[in-house]
């Protein structure tokens, strides 16, 4: 399957500042040497703990933020070469839905308004009557009524709001969709409901999605393969099934772990993490995880781990995987 994202050595570092001169006093390595693909038609999940570096990157693969270092190639086209007028040209394949549906959406906009923004911003050729029917089908597809079109954000649901996002996201036909914690903000039946959208949505249009999520289970369930994150870096990539069932590193066990399961018979002991989470200003030199892994050696203080493979499509930068 050829890959419709590539990623290579991509890292974003954060300046910080103090003082009336803004004097920098240290960096944030919020994304730190990733590399991965992203095939077409894939669902690919990204997991682990807030301030691991999930948003940025989803951010850094659009270009809504600039990187540090590292190259970003969509369909073969890199997109960090691109001028502004390329770059919005070709965001009309790649699409964003965004956590907060609250905060997505403009209150002082209704919804036409709202999904007709991006046929403005896009400068698309498009008279009154087809840009209508264009919001009637696209609301029609994420499970809306026409009506809803004149509705202001205050007056719809958690879950309306979301498919308004979502609909916004599709107004243009992409080809890659970033879902960062899409059902985060939404009750647990309106989550389930939004899922089952996405995944019609994914057959029908034939679209490849980045599955951002803290929500292990539904990594699990809702994506192909999984990248778990820990302080900006890739510590595993493996197929989704296996988060729970067979996790190589040490870090991912422990999330794993963390899941809390319905069924009481089926429960077990939680293990914490123990340690203290490195400092962002002062990463070790070594294994970011190494102060809070029980099986860390030497080595690890000492040199980071590559991301090396260690079975069919499974990844690990562990020097002792589990």
């Amino acid at each position: 399957m050829s890959s419709l994202v590539r990623i290579r050595n991509l890292s974003k570092h954060f300046p910080v500042t103090a003082g009336l001169l803004h004097r920098t006093i240290g960096t944030i390595k919020a994304v730190d040497d990733v590399t991965l693909d992203i095939a077409k038609g894939e669902i690919l999940g990204v997991v682990g703990e807030s301030g691991c570096g999930k948003s940025t990157l989803a951010r850094l693969i659009l270009r809504l933020i600039e990187p540090t270092s590292g190259t970003i190639l969509f369909d073969n086209q890199n997109i960090c070469e691109l001028d502004s007028l390329q770059l919005r040209q070709l965001r009309r394949k790649m699409q964003m839905v965004f956590q907060d549906p609250y905060s997505a959406l403009d209150p002082r906009y209704t919804t036409f308004r709202s999904l007709s923004e991006i046929f403005r911003i896009q400068q698309v050729e498009i008279n009154n009557q087809q840009l209508k029917d264009r919001i009637i089908e696209l609301l029609v597809t994420v499970g809306l009524k026409p009506e809803h079109s004149n509705f202001y954000p205050h007056q719809l649901s958690g879950g309306q709001k979301q498919r308004v996002v979502i609909a916004r996201a599709l107004a243009l036909t992409p080809e890659f969709v970033i879902l960062d914690e899409p059902t985060a903000a939404l009750d647990v039946s309106v989550q389930a409901q939004v899922i089952l959208l996405l995944q019609q949505l994914r057959e029908k249009f034939d679209l490849t999605y980045l599955f951002i999520s803290h929500d292990l289970a539904l990594v699990d369930y809702f994506c192909q393969r999984a990248v778990v994150m820990y302080l900006g870096r890739v510590v595993e990539i493996l197929p989704a099934g296996k988060i729970s069932t067979a996790p190589r590193h040490p870090y991912t066990r422990a999330l794993a772990d963390s899941v809390f399961v319905a069924d009481p018979a089926a429960r077990k002991d939680t293990v914490p993490i123990e340690g203290e989470v490195p400092s962002p200003f002062d990463l070790p030199g070594g294994c970011v995880f190494e102060a809070r892994c029980p099986y860390a050696r030497k080595v690890c203080r000492q040199t980071a781990p590559t991301l090396d493979k260690v079975g069919d499509g499974e990844y690990v930068a562990c020097y002792f995987p589990l």
